[in-house]
């Protein structure tokens, strides 16, 4: 009897000073953690941004894949001045376990390859738990197609884990209000524009299709994704397909070596793409990178669609 009291006591402890295990769905997993994670790393622009959005730069030992792909910007700059940037592009196993991390936050395609060096798995033994970006688990299974969902369930289940849950659901909360008093003001369209991402390529785009954010953000902002049957995620196309698809508007997404102007320019310029309509009205609109890509960013990237699709 004394034995259960206590455990039934040390119980209602844990829960009230926010040691109870916790267990959050990432992917196709069920992860559990008996206490918040200390020692944090996040991969890429959009998932760092979600952890400094919640204030856990205290917990985390640095970060990873922003700078090998020229995503920062001033205002993530001064959020990460901090940290270190433990790895320009994808780390390797070995910085992970270097850093003495006890949690990796990543995604397929975002710091981890299927088959790859460094996965749940592989990770697993050293004492490193991963919790795996929402867009990104159509690379390891099924799933409905992307929404603004994906998102607000990533920062809902990090303030799970940190406990953080109040911050979380708080900044969740904004995220919707926000979008929806924008909605309900906007101007009705005619029609829903036909949007095309060109994200980058010459010789193949590298487009979004049905299970990547930009079709969310598009359709959120009132128009129709050209490759919303695109049963991929990120992914090449032909350009026959674009041209045969007929976008009105173009979203360019900016990073890298070749500027979001190079990018127009080079669409601009190219004989085999003057009969599209975005290219023969000009219509084209940027939206950064941490802005096209999973993040607290989403809501004003919508803002921006929704005024170009607007906009003559």
């Amino acid at each position: 009897m004394y034995t259960a009291l206590a455990s039934a006591m040390m119980t209602t402890l844990l829960a009230n000073s926010g040691l109870a295990e916790i267990t959050v769905q990432s992917c196709n997993r069920a992860v559990t953690f008996d206490k918040p994670p200390q020692a944090a790393i996040s991969n890429d622009v959009n998932l760092t941004e979600m952890m400094l959005v919640l204030g856990l730069a205290d917990r985390m030992v640095g970060y990873t894949g922003i700078s090998g792909w020229k995503t920062l910007d001033a205002t993530m700059t001064e959020g990460v001045q901090e940290l270190p940037e433990l790895s320009s592009k994808y780390p390797n196993k070995e910085v992970l376990i270097g850093a003495d991390a006890d949690f990796y936050f990543a995604g397929w395609n975002y710091g981890m390859k299927v088959g790859g060096e460094v996965t749940p798995e592989t990770l697993a033994p050293f004492g490193i738990n991963v919790y795996e970006l929402t867009e990104s688990c159509i690379h390891i299974g099924e799933k409905d197609a992307v929404s603004m969902n994906d998102m607000y369930n990533d920062i809902l289940n990090l303030g799970k884990i940190f406990n953080v849950s109040d911050t979380a659901e708080a900044l969740v909360f904004g995220y919707r209000e926000d979008l929806a008093q924008f909605s309900a003001g906007l101007m009705p369209l005619p029609q829903a524009p036909r949007v095309f991402v060109y994200d980058s390529g010459e010789d193949v785009p590298f487009t979004a299709g049905r299970y990547a954010m930009p079709n969310a953000l598009i359709e959120a902002a009132g128009g129709i994704n050209v490759m919303n049957d695109l049963e991929k995620s990120w992914s090449t196309i032909g350009w026959e397909a674009v041209v045969e698809r007929n976008p009105e508007v173009i979203v360019i997404v900016n990073y890298g070596e070749v500027t979001a102007e190079e990018k127009r320019a080079f669409m601009m310029s190219n004989p085999a793409f003057a009969n599209i309509d975005a290219v023969k009205n000009d219509r084209f609109v940027t939206l950064e990178y941490v802005e096209a890509t999973p993040g607290p960013r989403n809501i004003a990237a919508v803002k921006t669609l929704s005024a170009a699709f607007r906009t003559e």
